[in-house]
């Protein structure tokens, strides 16, 4: 069984907004969302890393893509490394949500011939027919659909009646204030191969997932607002005990973080050949805890340091 940690990170990856633009035919039957909150501006300091040489400075900033609300994250050493660098690398761009969509789509629908109910168990149809009709959706939304899919649109449901918004996403802003500003950009993955990710899992671990979200769907909010007030702390080890404590699914842990902080601290290692100031916005998922981005980067002999 996926441990609820394995959830939580996925919900704070950077896979998130990609799923935020579920299909028409869900969101003409989904709930509705509750109205838009009023900026409060928190203040947070979340984490900062940076990693240097005689002429490259790189920061690592954990993000959050997804947040109920306006916080007041870009000011103090983030706002200044930032406005320093003169590049700045995501884990993908969402340019076109409408492309986007499609790509989606096209990823998570069957191509058995079977619906997804079809494929559960007795008691697993039983349990996703109840989750959605909970969640204001009919028992078929899903029956054209891999579990992959399902999960990850289901889980997203109810933080968008909660006011979790794209808009408020560190991502968002941040490519804002980019284009803004002229910083030149750069992608780590494309939002193809991250969802492919999802669509290239063992069916089994497909499964469980779906399972395990169901299962957490009640404490949900709660769970992903603690994992929230510890990114606006700066409480990087706090945040990473949340996310890995009882990690379970070895297959999705390598898939989804563990392979692709090799791939990025790899390309870090490269980059540190051009001279520069690099700002690099990852989710913070990836900057702590066991196979982080950071412990990659000190196999390879490069040390981060805590700027905030």
């Amino acid at each position: 069984m996926i441990s609820y940690r394995s959830h939580k990170r996925f919900l704070l990856s950077a896979f998130a907004p990609l799923f935020l633009f579920a299909p028409p035919a869900l969101a003409q039957d989904a709930a509705p969302t509750a109205a838009p909150r009023t900026e409060t501006a928190a203040p947070a300091r979340p984490a900062l890393w940076k990693i240097a040489d005689k002429d490259t400075t790189i920061y690592l900033f954990g993000t959050i893509h997804i947040l109920p609300e306006n916080v007041a994250w870009f000011q103090g050493p983030v706002k200044q490394a930032f406005e320093a660098a003169d590049l700045l690398v995501t884990e993908t761009t969402l340019d076109s949500p409408a492309s986007l969509q499609q790509v989606f789509i096209d990823k998570g629908i069957r191509h058995d011939g079977k619906t997804l109910r079809e494929v559960l168990s007795v008691k697993e149809r039983g349990n996703l027919e109840k989750a959605l009709v909970n969640s204001g959706l009919a028992k078929k939304s899903f029956d054209q659909f891999q579990p992959w899919y399902a999960g990850l649109v289901l889980s997203l449901l109810p933080l968008k009646a909660a006011g979790y918004d794209q808009s408020n996403g560190i991502e968002t802003q941040i490519e804002a204030k980019a284009a803004a500003s002229g910083i030149a950009r750069h992608p780590l993955e494309t939002a193809d191969y991250q969802i492919g990710l999802f669509a290239g899992l063992p069916e089994k671990s497909q499964r469980n997932y779906l399972n395990e979200v169901i299962e957490q769907l009640p404490t949900l909010r709660e769970d992903i607002a603690k994992l929230v007030e510890a990114w606006k702390a700066g409480q990087a080890e706090e945040l990473a005990k949340l996310l890995n404590e009882d990690e379970s699914d070895e297959r999705m842990r390598k898939v989804l973080i563990t392979d692709r902080n090799k791939a990025w601290a790899k390309w870090l290692k490269t980059r540190l050949a051009e001279p520069g100031v690099v700002f690099v916005a990852v989710g913070a998922g990836h900057l702590a805890g066991r196979g982080s981005v950071q412990d990659e980067l000190a196999k390879a002999g490069l040390r981060s340091s805590r700027v905030q």
